[in-house]
């Protein structure tokens, strides 16, 4: 049994630390910069557990003394890489994508607050009113539609906003309440 330690064990495991934990960082954001914007984006639910599990294998590399240098970089490499495949997958495969990705929600059309779809979302309507007056409206009567954004951010469309070619028009077309 390995012998517990509370306070102090010496200079040699915070040096470890120190070496592998900058050589490590330099590697993981070399890697980050080589993956693209998309690994940096605004996360995806596929993003989210990348970035979590990233922080899980730095966390287990800092303080393992059985994880080498080495080791570290290929775990950061794996995971990058099922980045790049899964987002090629998701290009490719519009089926891929639908199972990996959310779509956008429409919460808030012309006065009418799609009580469904805020449900579906979990949602209340003073997030909308919060996301509306952070955009700069007064009232919801200035703000044509509140979208929830696969990003978990809201899309506030006011009411000056041109209704043609509107880039929330598919997704009007797919609630039979609008």
């Amino acid at each position: 049994m390995e012998e517990v330690t509370f306070l102090w064990n010496g200079w040699e495991p915070l040096g470890r630390i120190l070496v592998i934990g900058a050589l490590t960082y330099l590697a993981l954001i070399s890697l980050l910069r080589l993956s693209g914007k998309r690994t940096l984006s605004r996360m995806t639910a596929f993003d989210f557990v990348i970035a979590i599990t990233i922080g899980s294998a730095f966390g287990r590399i800092l303080t393992a003394r059985s994880v080498s240098i080495s080791e570290s970089v290929f775990t950061f490499v794996l995971l990058m890489s099922l980045q790049v495949i899964f987002s090629f997958l998701e290009i490719k495969f519009p089926l891929f994508k639908k199972l990996t990705t959310a779509e956008p929600t429409l919460l808030y059309h012309k006065g009418i607050y799609l009580e469904k779809n805020m449900k579906k979302v979990r949602m209340r309507k003073d997030a909308l009113w919060s996301a509306a007056r952070k955009k700069g409206f007064g009232s919801m009567d200035q703000v044509v539609a509140v979208i929830f954004e696969i990003d978990g951010t809201f899309s506030v469309i006011g009411a000056d906003s041109p209704a043609q070619n509107s880039t929330y028009h598919s997704l009007m077309n797919k609630d039979p309440e609008i």
